[in-house]
């Protein structure tokens, strides 16, 4: 299937880029260990207006790349509809969460890890990097944060 709309301005990625981050449940979280191994999962996800919100164990290999990098790149979408952003990661153990954004987390995601065990720890990923695009006719424009600042303030 090919997308025969119009390239989106800026302001309209931006929003449709804040509509994902808010509706969506889950999304792709690639990190890599120390060796430069990278690892995939999908991560159910908590977008709080400012950062996005993952928990996992920091026992397995996601929670402790994103620990020991301080650095994450998340993916929403398929091939022909994609959103990536580069972010700033920062650990949280279960203690220090704060109590909003855990809630927020459990009514969004049905699942609540601060009864799932201490193993469970909370990232904290502030975007510094965004990009968007539909097909190639998007991929002019699709930097739409750059060094943590969005390139359009109309949202």
């Amino acid at each position: 299937m090919t997308n025969t709309q119009p390239p989106r301005d800026t302001a309209r990625r931006i929003q449709d880029v804040l509509g994902r981050l808010d509706e969506e449940q889950d999304i792709w979280v690639s990190t890599a260990d120390t060796a430069g191994e990278p690892y995939l999962v999908p991560l159910s996800f908590l977008w709080d207006g400012t950062h996005l919100w993952l928990c996992t164990r920091l026992s397995n290999p996601t929670g402790r790349n994103l620990a020991a990098n301080g650095r994450v790149r998340l993916a929403l979408g398929h091939t022909r509809d994609v959103v990536l952003l580069d972010g700033e990661v920062t650990t949280l153990g279960p203690e220090q969460v704060p109590v909003e954004a855990a809630d927020a987390f459990h009514k969004k995601t049905g699942w609540d890890p601060r009864g799932s065990g201490p193993a469970y720890h909370w990232f904290r990923v502030r975007p510094t990097e965004v990009q968007a695009w539909h097909e190639e006719p998007e991929l002019v424009g699709r930097h739409l944060m750059r060094d943590g600042v969005w390139t359009e303030t109309a949202r």
